[in-house]
Protein backbone atom coordinates (compact mmCIF):
# COMPACT_ATOMS: atom_id res chain seq x y z
CA UNK A 1 0.00 0.00 0.00
CA UNK A 2 3.04 2.22 0.77
CA UNK A 3 4.66 1.57 -2.21
CA UNK A 4 1.28 2.97 -4.31
CA UNK A 5 1.26 5.90 -2.36
CA UNK A 6 4.84 6.96 -3.01
CA UNK A 7 4.66 6.06 -6.76
CA UNK A 8 1.37 8.57 -6.68
CA UNK A 9 3.51 11.15 -5.46
CA UNK A 10 5.98 11.05 -7.85
CA UNK A 11 6.56 13.75 -10.64
CA UNK A 12 6.38 10.45 -13.66
CA UNK A 13 2.76 9.40 -12.52
CA UNK A 14 1.88 13.38 -13.12
CA UNK A 15 3.19 13.23 -15.89
CA UNK A 16 0.95 10.47 -17.32
CA UNK A 17 -2.12 11.62 -15.83
CA UNK A 18 -1.53 15.04 -17.78
CA UNK A 19 -0.96 12.78 -20.61
CA UNK A 20 -3.80 10.85 -20.59
CA UNK A 21 -5.44 13.97 -19.89
CA UNK A 22 -4.27 15.46 -22.95
CA UNK A 23 -5.07 12.48 -25.29
CA UNK A 24 -8.42 12.84 -23.52
CA UNK A 25 -8.82 16.67 -24.42
CA UNK A 26 -7.72 15.71 -27.85
CA UNK A 27 -10.23 13.41 -28.77
CA UNK A 28 -12.86 15.59 -27.52
CA UNK A 29 -11.76 17.76 -29.75
CA UNK A 30 -11.88 15.57 -32.53
CA UNK A 31 -15.36 14.38 -31.72
CA UNK A 32 -17.02 17.34 -31.48
CA UNK A 33 -14.90 18.49 -34.91
CA UNK A 34 -16.65 14.86 -36.70
CA UNK A 35 -19.88 15.74 -34.86
CA UNK A 36 -19.78 19.19 -36.55
CA UNK A 37 -19.06 17.62 -39.54
CA UNK A 38 -21.62 14.75 -39.53
CA UNK A 39 -24.77 17.55 -38.68
CA UNK A 40 -23.59 19.51 -41.60
CA UNK A 41 -23.89 16.52 -43.92
CA UNK A 42 -27.63 15.79 -42.42
CA UNK A 43 -28.71 19.04 -43.05
CA UNK A 44 -27.30 19.25 -46.38
CA UNK A 45 -28.72 15.82 -47.13
CA UNK A 46 -31.89 16.97 -45.51
CA UNK A 47 -32.06 20.10 -47.91
CA UNK A 48 -34.27 19.03 -51.58
CA UNK A 49 -32.19 19.33 -54.59
CA UNK A 50 -32.82 22.57 -56.48
CA UNK A 51 -35.62 23.53 -54.50
CA UNK A 52 -34.20 24.45 -51.11
CA UNK A 53 -36.75 23.50 -48.87
CA UNK A 54 -36.03 21.12 -45.78
CA UNK A 55 -36.51 17.81 -46.49
CA UNK A 56 -37.50 17.40 -42.43
CA UNK A 57 -40.35 19.87 -42.63
CA UNK A 58 -41.65 18.64 -45.63
CA UNK A 59 -41.42 15.12 -43.73
CA UNK A 60 -43.15 16.24 -40.68
CA UNK A 61 -46.14 18.11 -42.65
CA UNK A 62 -46.49 15.05 -44.76
CA UNK A 63 -47.02 12.93 -41.37
CA UNK A 64 -49.49 15.57 -40.33
CA UNK A 65 -51.05 14.95 -43.33
CA UNK A 66 -51.39 11.19 -42.90
CA UNK A 67 -52.47 11.57 -39.15
CA UNK A 68 -55.55 13.54 -40.62
CA UNK A 69 -56.32 11.01 -43.62
CA UNK A 70 -56.39 8.20 -41.08
CA UNK A 71 -59.00 10.40 -38.63
CA UNK A 72 -60.85 10.67 -42.17
CA UNK A 73 -60.74 7.49 -42.94
CA UNK A 74 -62.24 6.61 -39.15
CA UNK A 75 -65.31 9.10 -39.15
CA UNK A 76 -65.98 7.58 -42.77
CA UNK A 77 -65.74 4.08 -41.96
CA UNK A 78 -68.21 4.85 -38.67
CA UNK A 79 -70.78 6.67 -40.46
CA UNK A 80 -70.76 3.06 -43.17
CA UNK A 81 -71.25 1.46 -40.11
CA UNK A 82 -74.06 3.41 -39.35
CA UNK A 83 -75.31 3.60 -42.94
CA UNK A 84 -75.23 -0.41 -42.56
CA UNK A 85 -77.22 -0.31 -39.44
CA UNK A 86 -80.00 1.69 -41.09
CA UNK A 87 -79.71 -0.25 -44.43
CA UNK A 88 -81.35 -3.17 -42.68
CA UNK A 89 -84.48 -1.35 -41.92
CA UNK A 90 -85.27 0.09 -45.48
CA UNK A 91 -87.06 -2.03 -48.05
CA UNK A 92 -85.20 -4.32 -50.03
CA UNK A 93 -87.19 -7.01 -50.99
CA UNK A 94 -90.02 -6.21 -53.49
CA UNK A 95 -92.82 -8.66 -55.09
CA UNK A 96 -95.39 -8.02 -57.04
CA UNK A 97 -98.68 -10.19 -58.26
CA UNK A 98 -100.67 -8.32 -61.09
CA UNK A 99 -104.34 -10.08 -60.93
CA UNK A 100 -108.03 -9.77 -62.41
CA UNK A 101 -110.17 -8.99 -59.32
CA UNK A 102 -113.51 -9.46 -61.00
CA UNK A 103 -114.54 -11.03 -64.24
CA UNK A 104 -116.20 -8.52 -65.94
CA UNK A 105 -112.44 -6.17 -66.38
CA UNK A 106 -109.69 -7.49 -68.89
CA UNK A 107 -106.31 -7.97 -68.51
CA UNK A 108 -104.53 -8.01 -65.06
CA UNK A 109 -104.93 -4.25 -63.83
CA UNK A 110 -105.19 -5.37 -60.02
CA UNK A 111 -101.81 -5.61 -57.94
CA UNK A 112 -100.21 -6.64 -54.57
CA UNK A 113 -97.01 -5.23 -53.79
CA UNK A 114 -94.93 -6.42 -50.95
CA UNK A 115 -91.76 -4.01 -49.69
CA UNK A 116 -89.99 -5.59 -46.99
CA UNK A 117 -86.95 -5.20 -44.88
CA UNK A 118 -83.98 -7.30 -44.24
CA UNK A 119 -85.88 -8.76 -41.00
CA UNK A 120 -89.12 -9.18 -43.24
CA UNK A 121 -91.39 -6.02 -41.66
CA UNK A 122 -92.67 -3.67 -43.99
CA UNK A 123 -96.12 -3.65 -46.05
CA UNK A 124 -98.08 -5.21 -48.82
CA UNK A 125 -100.25 -3.25 -50.45
CA UNK A 126 -103.76 -3.94 -52.56
CA UNK A 127 -104.60 -2.13 -55.47
CA UNK A 128 -107.89 -3.39 -56.96
CA UNK A 129 -109.45 -2.46 -60.24
CA UNK A 130 -113.29 -1.86 -61.28
CA UNK A 131 -114.23 -0.29 -63.95
CA UNK A 132 -116.25 2.18 -61.91
CA UNK A 133 -113.18 2.64 -59.27
CA UNK A 134 -109.66 2.00 -58.08
CA UNK A 135 -108.70 1.10 -54.19
CA UNK A 136 -105.77 0.41 -52.69
CA UNK A 137 -105.20 -1.27 -49.24
CA UNK A 138 -102.28 -1.56 -46.88
CA UNK A 139 -101.17 -4.06 -44.37
CA UNK A 140 -98.70 -4.09 -41.87
CA UNK A 141 -96.31 -7.08 -42.33
CA UNK A 142 -93.75 -8.38 -39.23
CA UNK A 143 -91.20 -11.12 -39.87
CA UNK A 144 -93.29 -12.03 -42.74
CA UNK A 145 -97.04 -11.96 -41.53
CA UNK A 146 -99.74 -10.28 -41.01
CA UNK A 147 -102.21 -9.53 -38.38
CA UNK A 148 -104.96 -9.05 -40.94
CA UNK A 149 -106.05 -12.08 -43.18
CA UNK A 150 -104.15 -12.15 -46.53
CA UNK A 151 -105.57 -12.81 -49.94
CA UNK A 152 -103.69 -15.40 -51.66
CA UNK A 153 -102.58 -12.89 -54.33
CA UNK A 154 -100.87 -11.06 -50.82
CA UNK A 155 -99.29 -13.92 -49.58
CA UNK A 156 -97.68 -14.72 -52.98
CA UNK A 157 -96.24 -11.64 -53.27
CA UNK A 158 -94.83 -11.81 -49.48
CA UNK A 159 -93.14 -15.22 -50.47
CA UNK A 160 -92.30 -13.71 -53.58
CA UNK A 161 -90.61 -10.54 -51.99
CA UNK A 162 -89.09 -12.80 -49.22
CA UNK A 163 -87.34 -15.18 -51.94
CA UNK A 164 -85.79 -11.95 -53.48
CA UNK A 165 -82.53 -11.40 -53.39
CA UNK A 166 -83.13 -7.80 -52.74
Amino acid sequence: MENWIEMIKTDTFLWIIFSIMVILFIGFIVMIVQYSKLNKRYCNFMKKLGEGKNLEEDLETYMYRVDKVEKQNAEISHEIENLGKDLTKCIQKIGMVRYSAFKDTGSDLSFTLAMLDEDNNGVVLNGIYSREMSNIYAKPIEKGKSTYTLSEEETQAIQKAINSNG
